[in-house]
């Protein structure tokens, strides 16, 4: 008689699995947040130009969203296990080559090739990891397991900035070494826990990875470059267009492929895809919510970049402990519930927020901030574990990658949109308090223009104007206002297209790997998981 991965591991060594999961994946939440804090000393020491340190931000970014289908797919058709400790190998490799960049004119390149080959390392690790902990526990037990996941890795995220403003004051390298001992601890627990997971090979589909490799990277950039390069220039809608492009012809060329990079017909499981839609929506506000809220703490309330870490935090307790909370209704109650609370909440969080944050006072803001945070913190983990839970037990690595290229994707439009409103609302409020203040219209746009894309001026934070602190507040009330916005069209995405109750196991969930397993079915299709 078969047993499935959960039934043939005892707890405490599915607890191993899940703490070396962690650690494995904990090094690319910190790297999202950790390396902006050091730009300045980087730049600084290594004499990058503007373009080539912005490089060495978005570079992994743009690495990481291009190529998380292909990890999953990888994962789905090369082991799990493999995966995870190649990507924990290649991610640490390249932390170390990144802390060790020479001075001088191969600066700029070095730093930017291993950014690009950490992004890469995240790619092939994440989904594997993810997929492991989905088969090493069983269905009742995944909510609380990845709640557990999704709550230390995302209080991770907060915790990059306050880590790397530390580490900073040694030598900006240590931002990069302190992967090297939380890989090393990766590998040890993932050696001694030994995960098994069912997996089975097939053809890797490379023209289906150009195509979207390319489109996701080509859109991603285009939305990273518009706070740059502004929208009026061409060569912003161009990517993003030509992008768009690629990505409708990598899903019609996925559905002519006998072994594709991505099941299509996963798309036809119809929680799998408003988990998603809501995924996609909520994620135009999460990662945003980190970078605007630390910009307003250092330009309108005066914080130092260590003070405005620590300012997130407290978004990040209300999210751990709500974490925990939804998972378990996820396991008892299904995934509807937690999802449409958490949204709705959020949109509440944010918009009580936005209400206080032109009276500059940081303490009025706590609980509404913990709030936005618990929301969000409600429905992340319900809402991803959910979705990968439809999936065949031989897709879960390649329904990961899905749904973490949708994330990146979605939160890569959501700074740009976002970025787009702070910039227009900032200069549209200096213009008129200049004007107020005797300057020219002209002049006064013209400065404001200027004040607006440098965000709030140069030099330190003590030499901004009283006036722009608190033009900068409103105009970051009206971001927090439109994310509100967002997360209220979340909850109704999901009262909507969610049904209640808890997922059944089901025959899909359960597929062991087979002995000779046989070829891949014309089309990709996926065994349907039943719906509640």
């Amino acid at each position: 008689m078969a047993h499935t991965a959960s039934e043939a591991t005892g707890g405490r060594s599915r607890n191993l699995i899940l703490a070396a999961m962690i650690f494995a994946v904990a090094m690319t939440f910190i790297d999202q947040t950790i390396v902006s804090i050091a730009v300045p000393e980087i730049q600084k020491e290594l004499g990058l130009s503007s373009t080539g340190v912005q490089w060495a931000v978005n570079a992994y970014l743009l690495s990481l969203a291009a190529l998380f289908a292909y990890g999953g797919r990888l994962a789905d058709t090369l082991g799990h296990r493999k995966m995870v400790t190649l990507g924990v190998i290649v991610f640490a490799g390249a932390s170390a080559l990144c802390g060790l960049t020479p001075k001088g004119s191969l600066a700029e390149a070095w730093i930017v090739t291993f950014r690009v080959a950490q992004g890469a390392g995240g790619a092939i690790m994440f989904p594997a990891a993810l997929a492991i902990v989905v088969q090493t526990f069983a269905l009742r037990e995944r909510g609380r397991a990845l709640a557990i996941f999704f709550g230390i890795a995302g209080g991770l995220t907060a915790i990059g900035p306050v880590l790397g403003g530390y580490l900073t004051e040694w030598t900006w390298r240590a931002i990069f070494w302190v992967n090297i001992p939380v890989a090393i601890i990766a590998l040890l627990l993932i050696v001694i826990s030994k995960p098994t997971t069912a997996h089975q090979p097939a053809r890797i589909d490379y023209r289906g990875l150009v195509l979207i490799a390319a489109g996701v990277a080509l859109s991603v950039f285009g939305f990273q470059q518009s706070s740059i390069w502004g929208w009026s220039n061409p060569g912003t809608g161009a990517c993003i267009a030509l992008g768009a492009v690629l990505l409708v012809a990598f899903y019609f060329v996925q559905l002519r492929t006998p072994s594709p990079l991505i099941q299509m017909s996963i798309f036809r499981i119809r929680p799998f895809l408003v988990e998603n839609i809501v995924l996609g929506v909520a994620m135009l506000v999460f990662v945003p919510v980190f970078f605007f809220s630390s910009e307003y703490a250092q330009i309108a309330l005066g914080k130092t970049s260590q003070q405005a870490g620590l300012f997130l935090l407290y978004f990040f307790i209300g999210f751990v402990i709500a974490a925990q909370i939804g998972g378990r209704m996820l396991d008892r109650r299904g995934a509807k519930l937690p999802v449409t609370l958490g949204c709705a909440l959020a949109a509440v969080g944010f918009w009580l927020w936005a209400g206080k944050v032109p009276d500059l006072d940081f303490v009025s803001q706590v609980w509404f901030i913990i709030m936005a945070g618990a929301g969000m913190g409600f429905m992340l983990g319900p809402a991803s574990t959910d979705a990968v839970n439809r999936a065949s037990r031989l897709s879960y690595g390649e329904a990961t990658g899905i749904t973490q290229t949708v994330r990146n994707y979605a939160a890569s439009l959501g700074l740009a949109i976002l970025g787009t409103i702070l910039v227009s609302q900032m200069r549209s409020r200096l213009t008129t308090t200049l004007i107020s203040l005797g300057v020219p219209s002209g002049r006064a746009a013209s400065q404001a223009s200027s004040l607006s894309q440098s965000q709030g001026g140069h030099g330190s934070i003590a030499s901004i104007p009283p006036f722009v602190r608190l033009d900068f507040a409103y105009s970051t009330r009206t971001v927090l206002q439109v994310m509100a916005g967002i997360m209220a069209v979340a909850a109704v995405v999901a009262i909507v297209g969610l049904r209640a109750g808890v997922q059944e196991e089901s025959d899909a969930t359960r597929a062991e790997p087979q002995a000779n397993p046989s070829p891949p079915v014309q089309g990709g299709t996926l065994p349907r998981p039943d719906e509640p």
